[in-house]
């Protein structure tokens, strides 16, 4: 790792490597939001949904998710530490142990999502053009690129391979898959078509929330590298929320058009296409990008437990273990595995932002560094959201939503992420000025 782009830990980041600017920032979040998995993730909401109502569902969901990334953005670039790091502020020096916990979890389950994705793809290619398949093979490898790309850090991995390479290789790829698909895509019959049920409007909301708010956890990881709180908030949000919309809007055309039953089938339906080889190629290349940012993330979330470990041996080692996950795992309840982590991160983020605010709208090193150890008043904020979010629309495992469904009101239409994280932020913001109150207290006593 070079001296432009060092292995920085959880200390506040000096302002010599404060550097990325609202381009750099906008083509990091821009490439993290193009990829296969959330094109996969059109194949969720349709036909279960109608078109309309899918991309109405696209819109709202995409929208409130990318303000939420926005503003975590900015608090990173406020606070200039980890996202982890950052937690300690609301929920205390050991309290931030629980939200790091469960975002180590999530990293790895997403980075072993991304580099299926991505080995299922190249098999496919491989198969197209030599004959013979090996996901295995591709996994490895693509999971090796993903370790080196999180060793250059946030700086290089901007500067050296997305403005260099992968942003222009996403442009082409995007812009032929779109072409391709509308090329193909009866849309005066698909908006006309009926939803077929066992989705609700809602639920559709839910999944693209899920699927931008699981970033909220790392925006700080990055944005601590850019140069100001504006240009983190602009560039991160405005760069996830529009190729976001295309993504998803591109996967609900194609499972209408190619008639796909399943999420795995689309890299073959791609390859159909008669420029579908470069198509995929490009975005199997790009795929790498997510890949990285949750290995880097990963890493970086466990410094925050283990701040004197190696980041660079973190990071071979969460490589490692993602890629033997993608080789021996599938696809199966992968949208119960989004709904769960909205759950989670909605109000998690809700409590971060109330703090937040109520400090100030900044966050000093004190604040961060000299937390008490605990804050139970808003661990109990961030559980009552939860809860709230369970309580409207149960997801996870079978045996936890067999356990609470007697409880719930039934799968309303509505989105369960707005309420849940509105709990979180009222109950946040209460803890958080009972807090300060009691210390101005104790301070003038």
């Amino acid at each position: 790792m070079s001296s432009e782009t060092p292995a920085w830990g959880i200390e506040p980041v000096p302002e010599r490597l404060r550097v990325l600017g609202f381009l750099d920032t906008t083509l990091l979040w821009g490439n993290l939001s193009i990829s296969l998995l959330v094109i996969v993730l059109g194949a969720f909401l349709v036909p279960y949904l109608s078109l309309r109502d899918a991309l109405l569902a696209i819109l709202v969901g995409a929208f409130v998710g990318s303000l939420l990334l926005g503003l975590a953005g900015m608090i990173g670039a406020d606070g200039r530490v980890p996202g982890m790091v950052l937690l300690r502020a609301p929920f205390g020096h050991r309290g931030s142990y629980a939200p790091t916990l469960v975002n180590v979890v999530q990293n790895l389950g997403w980075s072993t999502f991304e580099l299926l994705i991505i080995s299922t793809a190249a098999a496919a290619l491989s198969n197209r053009v030599f004959g013979f398949e090996a996901r295995w093979l591709w996994a490895l490898i693509f999971g090796a690129i993903s370790v080196g790309l999180g060793l250059l850090g946030p700086i290089g991995f901007v500067r050296r391979y997305v403005k260099k390479f992968a942003a222009w290789a996403v442009l082409i790829s995007i812009g032929y898959l779109t072409w391709w698909v509308i090329d193909r895509s009866d849309l005066h019959a698909f908006w006309s078509a009926p939803a077929q049920g066992g989705l609700t409007f809602g639920q559709g909301v839910d999944l693209v929330i899920g699927s931008v708010i699981s970033w909220t956890p790392l925006a700080a990881d990055y944005t601590r590298f850019t140069r100001d709180r504006r240009t983190a908030f602009w560039g991160t949000g405005l760069g996830y929320f529009v190729p976001t919309l295309w993504c998803f809007g591109i996967g609900s055309l194609l499972v209408l058009a190619k008639n796909i039953s399943t999420p795995e089938e689309i890299p073959a339906a791609v390859l159909a296409g008669s420029a579908g080889v470069l198509a995929l190629l490009a975005l199997t290349v790009d795929e790498s990008d997510e890949a990285f940012a949750d290995i880097y993330s990963t890493a970086v979330s466990v410094q925050n437990v283990l701040p004197r470990v190696s980041q660079r041996l973190l990071i071979v080692l969460v490589g490692a273990v993602a890629t033997i996950g993608a080789i021996v795992i599938d696809l199966r309840n992968y949208e119960t595995f989004l709904f769960l982590l909205g759950s989670v991160f909605v109000p998690l983020f809700g409590v971060l932002l109330a703090d937040w605010l109520v400090a100030g709208a900044h966050y000093s090193r004190e604040e961060i560094f000299s937390a008490p150890a605990v804050r139970l008043e808003m661990i109990f904020a961030w559980l009552a959201g939860f809860c709230l979010y369970q309580w409207l629309s149960p997801q996870g495992p079978s045996w936890w939503t067999d356990a609470v469904s007697h409880l719930s009101p039934g799968h309303s239409a509505y989105t369960a992420s707005l309420p849940s994280f509105a709990a979180a932020f009222a109950l946040g913001g209460l803890g958080a000025l009972w807090h300060r109150r009691g210390r101005t207290a104790f301070a003038r006593a």
